[in-house]
């Protein structure tokens, strides 16, 4: 319906912004020096591949076939090149762009989390599904305070 239709444009804008926001700071890190960029671009893929893992799941619960869930989560990773592209002709002002697409990247996630993705998990009956829906969230916090802890360094 209409509102998983909402849903799937949702997750693709804000996947999209958070990739090209990625995108600029590979290129601004790589542009101070290259042991920084190699650092940055580690901590990108390893925060980048549970997250659109957990895009695809969700473009595929929002009624897209896997095909096209994984054409679209690829289509919205080439915004990170245009993000790369944006920074290396504005490096002094990446931090300013970062700052502010950031935050709005990652409110759009909590509103999908919040609004639609967990009242759909309370609505099932059945215990072992429930225990498995339970593992995998734990598993998502996991591989995401992981991935926090590889990016802090």
């Amino acid at each position: 319906g209409p509102r998983r239709r909402a849903l799937v444009a949702l997750v693709i804008l804000a996947d999209g912004i958070h990739n090209f926001v990625d995108g600029m700071v590979v290129a601004a890190s790589f542009a101070a020096t290259t042991e920084l960029g190699v650092a940055t671009t580690a901590a990108v893929v390893a925060h980048e591949l549970p997250q659109e893992i957990g895009d695809f799941g969700i473009l595929v619960h929002g009624g897209l076939g896997p095909r096209r869930a994984v054409l679209v989560n690829f289509l919205s990773g080439l915004t990170a090149f245009a993000g790369a592209v944006l920074a290396l002709l504005i490096t002094e002002r990446v931090e300013i762009f970062a700052a502010v697409l950031l935050p709005i990247a990652a409110g759009s996630f909590l509103y999908i989390a919040g609004s639609d993705l967990l009242p759909e998990l309370q609505t099932e009956r059945d215990l072992r599904r429930t225990l498995g829906q339970l593992a995998l969230l734990l598993a998502a916090v996991g591989l995401m305070a992981l991935a926090a802890g590889v990016e802090a360094r």
